[in-house]
């Protein structure tokens, strides 16, 4: 599978997922039935799954490893923070109010960890965009120790 297309099956898992989040925040403080339904508790799962597999799999195409790259370790930490947080909101929260509180926090945590694209942009875009697969190759690095996002993506 081609960079592309990866990156736009992340980016819509990650979009479905908070949509999915807040939708089922809104109805279980609205104490809606269908927040109880098999599909609605097995789905949020499915997409997770998608969502996770495809950040290795970017993380493993761009060579890219949590422990010199601060900003994937970053989302990992959010992203753990936003699986806890959705448990108690969802599933395992007594009251109400701490229901309600989880949510809000889960939903700002995920928010919080997809600000951190805009870092990776700025980081991405202030490579040099090589036009010719051959420009990619001797492209210099933007950090000392890792290979041009643009060699390894124009590599394929």
């Amino acid at each position: 599978m081609n960079y592309g297309a990866l990156k736009m099956i992340h980016e819509s898992a990650a979009a479905i997922s908070f949509v999915g989040f807040f939708a089922r925040g809104v109805g279980m403080l609205g104490n809606a039935g269908w927040v109880r339904h098999r599909v609605t508790k097995t789905l949020p799962h499915l997409v997770d799954t998608v969502l996770i597999v495809s950040a290795i799999w970017l993380a493993w195409i761009l060579r890219l490893m949590p422990t010199n790259t601060p900003w994937i370790a970053a989302k990992i930490v959010g992203l753990v923070v936003y699986i806890a947080l959705g448990m108690v909101a969802l599933r395992l929260g007594r009251t109400r109010t701490l229901r309600a509180s989880a949510w809000i926090a889960g939903l700002s945590a995920l928010v919080g960890t997809a600000s951190r694209i805009g870092c990776t942009h700025a980081w991405i875009r202030s490579a040099r965009m090589p036009t010719v697969a051959s420009d990619a190759v001797s492209q210099p690095s933007p950090a000392a120790g890792t290979r041009s996002v643009y060699a390894v993506v124009a590599r394929g």
